[in-house]
């Protein structure tokens, strides 16, 4: 599904001047372009980059609840075994990302969306009281479970997806940014 916004709910939206000025750019001038012309997210990705690209889910000219919350469910779980190696047994981060995805499906309610927050913010909290370096990582990806149950889907696929990428850390974070554009075409491009 090709997914598009404009450089009127851009500007509407406050978009960052930098990025939007890129933007202009590569299209010949807004006025040229049409303030109102449906611009495509692949070249939103192509022109200004990933996270640009994310964020610009929350301006989309059509609706994209249920693949931006299913966007962030796959980078909360793409992230998910620096967790589950120092926390075999907890699954809370794990249900989070399934009531993430079952929540986007219809399949449960807001309510039980709120439960498995919950249980995941318990989760995070585990993985900040513990000690070590491992356990940044292991903190990273149980905050991106958490953040995958954010009502707000939009905001939700910008956090996870930067939570993602903190928890790779700088080593992984060039293969993490690569995978999520990878994802992020599946969904909307």
């Amino acid at each position: 599904m090709e997914v598009f916004t404009t450089f009127a709910l851009a500007a509407k939206a406050k978009a960052c001047q930098p990025s939007i000025y890129k933007m202009a750019k590569y299209l010949g001038g807004i006025k040229k372009y049409g303030e109102n012309t449906p611009i495509p997210l692949s070249l939103v990705l192509k022109v200004c980059g990933l996270r640009d690209a994310i964020w610009a889910l929350q301006i989309t000219i059509q609706p994209v609840d249920k693949e931006a919350r299913l966007f962030a469910a796959d980078c909360a779980e793409h992230v998910l075994p620096l967790f589950e190696t120092l926390y075999p047994n907890d699954n809370r981060p794990r249900l989070a990302i399934t009531a993430a995805r079952q929540y986007a499906n219809g399949e449960i309610t807001l309510e039980q969306l709120m439960v498995a927050s919950v249980d995941a913010w318990a989760a995070r909290n585990t993985a900040w009281d513990a000690d070590g370096d491992s356990t940044w990582a292991a903190r990273g990806s149980a905050e991106a479970a958490w953040v995958a149950t954010w009502v707000d889907d939009e905001a939700t696929a910008e956090g996870v997806a930067w939570v993602a990428r903190e928890a790779a850390g700088d080593a992984a974070e060039a293969a993490e940014v690569e995978w999520q554009t990878e994802r992020f075409k599946y969904y909307f491009c």
